[in-house]
């Protein structure tokens, strides 16, 4: 447990409470202690045995300088492979890690060392797994497209309707997927300016819905490339209450939020599921709460707290329905970042079946007097 202002820990305590028995301030304390002793029983035993002072005076200050070096060594050894492990750090190596044998202050700092390489290395590593996955994905309805082209081009094939719509189904793809890298870069550069308008949820929410059904109509039969699903099994419900429900916020950024857990949802759904997409009125004046329920295997509680971040595409079995290409794993970390610039929240609910998305959003802000 945390004490102290912003749940800061002192450095003299265990994490548990209590005074660290190894901590640095212990170690001085108990060197100063010693150093003490030590001069004091050589004054003492130089009084009764008549020994000369100066004699004294070096034995204890030898003493005293073997002590202090023996524990100067303990604090600085595990200092210097620290720095070593910070410069490898810099230098884009990951995987040397800082010994934890100690249980002390540097102990402590070296586990949040390791901690900080740990989530480095993943970090670097799904950075690679996305640079894969997009030049993958480029590649294959630019490869398509061009195959389209040159056929059309060499008199293979004809510039008939079919064909200019395979093109078509090629370019979208390339669309979402360039989309998608937009709102990485939107993600990265910080605060966005919100359009905050109020809006009827009933009717907002059901085109949302209807827009989603309309594009997994179109997508059928074909692989998206972005993480769209293309499922058409799959009903999508929704619960407004009230009616007449409104809320105050950006429709263009919580479209995205609903987009992206709805296809999460879909694609997650196991076949002729359902995907429940319900709206309440919140605690405050035009404030809202949603949720995205479906009935797929759901969510590890383990995993909760790594749902919305970025890369991440789920160690389940089947982490993805049918008709779905898993995706790039950025869906659900755009959703919390259009709910956190909102300064709504985001969060995995209980759920007696599949998974249980609830977002949230605080509303209009109260008129200053």
């Amino acid at each position: 447990m945390s004490d102290g202002p912003a749940g800061r820990t002192d450095p003299g305590r265990h994490p548990w409470g209590g005074v660290r028995p190894f901590s640095i301030k212990t170690k001085l304390g108990a060197l100063v202690v010693i150093s003490v002793l030590i001069t004091t029983g050589l004054s003492v035993v130089a009084v009764h045995t008549e020994t000369e002072l100066r004699f004294i005076t070096v034995f204890s200050m030898i003493a005293t300088l073997l002590i202090t070096q023996f524990v100067a060594h303990s604090l600085t050894a595990p200092l210097d492979d620290m720095n070593a492990v910070a410069r490898s750090i810099s230098h884009g190596d990951y995987t040397r890690r800082v010994r934890e044998n100690r249980r002390d202050e540097l102990g402590d700092l070296a586990q949040t060392i390791n901690a900080m390489a740990d989530e480095l290395e993943a970090q670097d590593r799904q950075r690679k797994e996305l640079v894969a996955n997009v030049s993958h994905e480029l590649r294959t309805p630019i490869a398509g497209l061009r195959a389209v082209l040159e056929n059309i081009v060499d008199g293979v094939t004809e510039a008939d309707p079919e064909t200019m719509r395979t093109a078509l189904k090629q370019t979208e793809r390339l669309g979402r997927l360039v989309e998608t890298l937009l709102d990485l870069s939107r993600l990265d550069s910080g605060v966005v300016p919100l359009k905050k308008r109020r809006f009827e949820v009933w009717p907002y929410l059901s085109g949302v819905l209807k827009e989603a059904n309309m594009v997994a109509s179109a997508r059928a039969g074909m692989a998206t490339g972005s993480g769209s699903h293309t499922r058409t099994d799959v009903h999508l419900h929704l619960d407004v209450t009230p009616p007449e429900l409104t809320a105050h916020a950006d429709p263009e950024r919580i479209h995205q939020v609903v987009a992206n857990l709805i296809d999460n949802a879909v694609k997650h759904s196991p076949p002729h599921g359902r995907v429940t997409v319900r709206a309440r009125r919140g605690p405050q004046p035009e404030s809202l709460e949603l949720e995205v329920l479906d009935e797929g295997p759901g969510i590890p509680r383990t995993e909760w707290h790594r749902v919305f971040e970025r890369f991440n595409r789920g160690n389940a079995d089947r982490p993805h329905g049918p008709g779905s290409d898993g995706g790039t794993g950025l869906g659900l970390a755009i959703a919390r970042w259009a709910v956190d610039l909102h300064g709504g929240r985001i969060r995995v609910a209980e759920s007696e079946r599949g998974c249980r998305i609830l977002v949230t959003l605080p509303g209009a802000a109260p008129a200053s007097s």
